[in-house]
């Protein structure tokens, strides 16, 4: 006869052999429900970028606020773990883990009403708010697994020790597991929702196991009753979740989603105006008029007379694909394009649905590693990494704009968009921009696309004069000189490196603004899962 799972004494029970079979099981029966607990918690945090991301951008603010939840549920968890195992003899482990699997299962439910409670907030304490509703519960209820197992696990008080510490690092195998088992496989297969949904099964047919390995010591009728009716509300919610199609959005239809490790990318028709959107989370970073078949962003406008800098360009590099546009403009000036997008579902939605075909070598990566295997020179390079609200911070440094100095030709120029501030709170990070170009190249000019307090600053920079004549009779000359943006090098700004980069806090203005624009423009619906 097997040793019930719950049972901690510390004499042995008559008829029982402690030292069998039974007893194996049972202790691999504890030290695989704390992996598969350890794993469930990395699954969720890891997760909780994908549903709050695509509101309030990925950001270290958002990754520090689920990191900070984390670690609040799981100090909550372990004490209250504690704490019910030795009080609350009614509430067993299985109570616990179909607790979990429950409040999962509810955040793919909750998180459209809690993100649109919390937007008022801010970025930062919106981002902490939503982690908190969404996130403390079910992390909480699977911290508390730790100690119950301790409990069990624990013959006698010379054995605490041990018990604890192979426990935990049990728990760290499993999360370790957890995240390697999310990020390398199930994230580029699954999308968000359907994983969710699956883990609070898996937690939940954890749970009845545990509960009928505990019957021998628990056959109370109110406890069954318990499990029961969390089993059955588990169940109708996962089906419900799996069975729901998404919501028709008033004026939008969306062609295609995808899910990468790097967004939620959604290619969607905005019936309103007639134009084509690639969304990657909360960011637009490609619009097309489909009846002309041409941006209607207009920083890529300016980024298609960078020809007239150089008219003998045959090679350009574009860092940031997006839908391809500007690709697509360069070759029909009879110049070829090496393309670098990190995001492989970007890529995928720029060829299906924008018309984009490759005209240069078309690389899938981060900028920061596929730029040092790049073995020849361009006559222009387009920086274009605009996303969520912010840029990527690491591909403003000055070492990375070293780099992308040197793979320019003699004389050749290089485009950079940053969205920010002319004035104002966030007008240092555009500051530092240019300080930091400033610093690499001799000649450096920069062009907004809106003469507004919020717009897009196009910097050209190269070794050599930017030359604009001011009597030329091309109304694109005459465009560009009148939005032109005077920066000096007393402008409050500072040098971005590797070493120094607090971009990330100089962005919030810009985050919230342009969520706020997003949301103004397009519709809440589809930031939400």
């Amino acid at each position: 006869m097997n040793q019930p799972l719950g049972s901690a004494s510390q004499c042995p029970n008559p008829g029982r052999n402690r030292s069998g079979t039974g007893d194996l099981v049972g202790t691999a029966v504890l030290y695989g429900t704390v992996t598969m607990t350890g794993a469930a918690v990395m699954i969720l945090e890891l997760l909780g970028t994908r549903i709050i991301g695509p509101f309030y951008g990925v950001s270290l603010y958002v990754w520090s606020s689920l990191i900070a939840v984390t670690l609040i549920a799981l100090a909550l968890g372990y004490f209250l773990g504690g704490h019910v195992a030795d009080r609350f003899s009614g509430i067993r482990l299985g109570h616990v883990i179909l607790f979990s699997a429950l409040t999962t299962v509810l955040i793919p439910f909750l998180s459209g009403p809690v993100l649109l409670l919390t937007d008022s907030l801010g970025l930062r304490v919106g981002a902490f708010v939503s982690a908190l509703l969404l996130f403390t519960l079910p992390l909480t209820a699977l911290a508390m697994v730790g100690p119950y197992v301790i409990k069990r696990a624990t013959r006698d008080l010379s054995g605490v020790g041990a018990a604890s510490g192979t426990v935990y690092a049990v728990s760290t195998i499993g999360s370790v597991a957890g995240t390697l088992l999310l990020g390398f496989y199930l994230l580029p297969l699954f999308g968000t929702r359907a994983i969710l949904l699956s883990l609070s099964l898996l937690l939940t047919a954890l749970g009845l196991f545990v509960a009928w390995r505990d019957r021998a010591t628990d056959v109370r009728p109110r406890s069954l009753a318990s499990i029961t009716a969390a089993a059955v509300a588990i169940a109708v919610l996962t089906t419900s979740g799996f069975a729901a199609s998404r919501k028709s959005i008033e004026g939008f239809t969306i062609r295609s989603e995808a899910e990468s490790l790097y967004g939620w990318v959604r290619v969607v028709d905005d019936e309103r105006h007639g134009y084509r959107l690639m969304l990657s989370d909360a960011s637009v970073i490609s619009a097309v008029d489909q009846k002309l078949d041409r941006s209607v962003l207009g920083y890529q406008h300016v980024l298609g007379l960078l020809p007239m800098f150089r008219p003998e360009a045959k090679q350009a590099l574009l860092i940031g694909l997006g839908g391809g546009h500007v690709a697509r403009d360069l070759k029909s000036q009879g110049i070829a394009t090496d393309t670098i997008e990190i995001d492989p579902a970007v890529a995928d939605a720029a060829l299906q649905f924008f018309h984009f075909a490759p005209t240069g070598r078309f690389l899938v990566g981060d900028a920061r590693y596929e730029i040092k295997h790049l073995d020849r020179r361009y006559d222009l390079i387009i920086h274009d990494c605009f996303t969520g609200g912010t840029e990527p911070t690491h591909l403003l440094t000055r070492e990375m704009l070293s780099e992308l100095r040197s793979l320019l030709d003699e004389g050749g120029v290089l485009a950079l968009n940053y969205v920010g501030f002319t004035i104002g709170e966030g007008s240092d990070a555009v500051a530092a921009v240019h300080r930091t170009l400033k610093g690499l190249f001799p000649h450096l000019r920069v062009f907004i696309t809106e003469k507004s307090e919020f717009t897009d600053f196009v910097f050209l920079a190269s070794e050599q004069p930017i030359v604009l004549e001011a009597s030329s009779q091309d109304r694109r000359v005459q465009w560009l000189i009148e939005h032109e943006h005077r920066m000096t090098d007393t402008d409050n700004g500072f040098t971005i490196t590797d070493d120094y980069n607090p971009m990330e806090s100089r962005q919030i203005r810009k985050s919230e603004t342009y969520r706020k624009l997003f949301l103004d423009r397009i519709a809440f619906e589809l930031l939400v899962r």
